[in-house]
């Protein structure tokens, strides 16, 4: 077969598997996302549904596991409509709780189990949830925060011990029956436009918000990644990446248990031990985000990377050039890259494995899918409009913002935030046509003349780094409370060899400022990932006609000390902020020095 025609086979291949598994997914549905697993579960009760650390959980035990949630909600009166946040680390409770609940039609609230302090509570507090579960490990971070809160919480702890009271979880589940929910009367009048899921994103500025996912949206990741991956019963599906996150929590856990796979399931993720992983427990794929991989190439090589029962890892975030390192070195047959948007309506694969595409629509299919690119003034933040107030489509190879027609289907529909104002910000009106309203992702992209789509960068406040996206004003506002720092600008700087951008802070500071109290601030209120590598003092931080910060400038000079005057230091793992040397730049920049 010529290679053009291999290439629309796979894709097409690829398309209709996709939608297949999803043809039958409606906002008016009364079928809900614990139907489907449970539909599953009992097309597979003996088959292995997790393995985490040395156990194993069958479908059938994974089910019981629910249904002991999900009654004993309804035995402690939280009803359809509540939400309970859930505070954990990966573990297989984690999809049990929110599958439980949702059979008797509560939300769960998926929280980051890496924050703390004022993110925690924010999270907390906007959910609306007045239970949390969490574990031993997530148990002191919220007592930290309960103070608080806006409203009273009762806290359950998973493997609380004998001397926890009311609050051990494990006793008060002892007795609660693992027999399911009667559907007629837990789900009556339930539909699949309800929320199932709350999970939180950092949005373009300010604290997470949660984007509201309901049983359709749900339904969308966890069955189109069934048919997209073209799992089977026999697979198992190793996954490292944390819960709390859709590609984790749901694309791939859905691709393994609609199908009746194993979900390989680790804590969280280590380079060092993964192909270790693989081997041992024979994985046949994996699911990622481009960090992940990168941190494999750069490992020393060894002989278990090649070993190995793998035909496809899927996930999103791959750069090109770690994109075929990873095929030429780790001998995986199959790349399968996506782009989505937790809370849009915006999404697409790359199913014929092109390198550094995020996917694909081709120009036969064009008037199929709802997505389009429209040309940005980066200065502004806002799509270019003509003469006329319509926005313009870009051409082929042209930078634009991508965004996504709302309408009433499944694929197309936008269920936004749980804050109505900051879901209405996220919407375009009058683009093309009189009343048209489109949902903007917030990402820049450009698609060729094949139409393979290209992610450049984000819009607005928000970077990536470390598979996570920080708000840069989250990160000023832990910046801010340093003795001696009077403003803080945050912004994300390209290090080459690097996904995503490294956070840097300009800083203007006065009388008691310290690097070491400063650093000390910074680890108590945000996650490692959100921490500032680089830091600029300056005179003054400059502003926009609107009094906004200046951040195109800053951004461009990056953290090179060739090009800045202004002083420089840089976060050194064992040393604390040091400051930034043209040997250590360069150092940095040659990748001698881990970042």
């Amino acid at each position: 077969m010529a290679p053009g025609l291999a290439r629309e086979w796979r894709f097409a291949r690829g398309l209709v598997r996709t939608l297949y598994r999803v043809r039958k997914i409606a906002a008016d549905s009364p079928n809900l996302i614990c139907d489907d697993l449970e539909a599953a579960i009992d097309r597979y009760p003996a088959n292995i549904a997790f393995e985490f650390e040395g156990r194993t959980t069958t479908y059938a035990q994974l089910d019981a596991m629910a249904n002991r949630f999900a009654n004993w909600a309804a035995g402690r009166g939280i009803k359809r409509g509540d939400t309970v946040a859930l505070f954990m680390p990966n573990r297989v409770e984690y999809l049990a709780v929110w599958y439980g609940l949702s059979k008797v039609g509560v939300a769960c609230a998926l929280i980051n189990n890496q924050i703390a302090g004022a993110a925690l509570s924010h999270c907390l507090n906007i959910s609306g949830a007045a239970h949390l579960i969490c574990d031993l490990e997530t148990a002191a971070p919220f007592e930290a925060i309960r103070a608080d809160l806006t409203k009273s919480m009762t806290q359950w702890v998973l493997g609380g011990g004998p001397n926890r009271g009311d609050r051990d979880f494990d006793r008060a589940l002892k007795g609660v029956s693992t027999l399911r929910p009667t559907r007629d009367t837990s789900r009556y009048g339930l539909s699949a436009r309800d929320v199932a899921l709350y999970i939180f994103t950092s949005g373009t500025t300010g604290l997470p918000k949660a984007a509201k996912i309901t049983h359709m949206r749900a339904q969308l990741y966890m069955g189109g990644f069934a048919g997209a991956t073209g799992a089977r019963a026999s697979d198992r599906i190793y996954v490292a990446l944390p819960l709390y996150h859709a590609t984790g929590g749901l694309c791939a856990l859905g691709a393994a248990l609609l199908n009746g796979a194993t979900v390989i399931l680790k804590r969280k993720f280590s380079a060092s031990q993964f192909w270790d992983d693989i081997a041992t427990h024979k994985a046949t794929m994996f699911v990622y985000i481009g960090e992940l991989c990168r941190y494999l190439v750069n490992q020393p090589p060894r002989l278990e990377e090649r070993g190995h029962k793998l035909r496809l890892a899927f996930g999103n975030g791959l750069r090109p050039d770690v994109w075929q390192k990873m095929l030429d070195r780790f001998r995986i047959a199959e790349v399968l890259e996506f782009y989505g948007a937790t809370e849009g309506n915006v999404s697409m694969f790359n199913y014929d494995g092109k390198p550094g595409a995020i996917g694909r629509i081709p120009s036969w299919l064009k008037k199929r899918f709802n997505v389009k690119l429209v040309q940005f003034d980066t200065d502004t933040e806002q799509p270019i409009r003509s003469v006329q107030g319509r926005c313009v489509e870009c051409r082929a190879g042209e930078i634009g913002e991508a965004i996504g027609l709302i309408g009433s289907d499944a694929r197309s529909n936008y269920s936004g935030y749980a804050d109505k104002s900051s879901t209405e910000k996220k919407v375009l009106h009058d683009v093309f046509t009189t009343g048209d309203a489109w949902f903007r992702t917030g990402d820049l992209m450009r698609q060729d003349e094949e139409g393979y789509f290209y992610f450049i960068d984000r819009v607005g406040d928000t970077f990536r780094w470390k598979g996570e996206n920080v708000s840069t004003g989250e990160v000023a506002g832990a910046l801010s409370v340093a003795p001696g720092v009077i403003e803080a600008n945050v912004y994300g700087v390209e290090v080459q060899g690097a996904d995503g951008r490294a956070g840097m802070a300009a800083l203007v500071t006065g009388e008691g400022f310290d690097l070491a109290h400063l650093q000390a601030e910074v680890d108590a209120h945000l996650p490692s990932y959100a921490r500032p590598l680089f830091i600029r003092l300056q005179p003054q931080i400059e502003i926009t006609g609107t009094f906004k910060y200046r951040k195109v400038d800053l951004i461009a000079d990056g953290f090179n000390p060739g090009v800045i005057n202004d002083p420089l230091y840089f976060r050194n793992p064992d040393q604390g902020y040091i400051p930034l040397t043209e040997a250590l730049y360069r150092e940095i920049c040659e990748g001698r020095i881990r970042i």
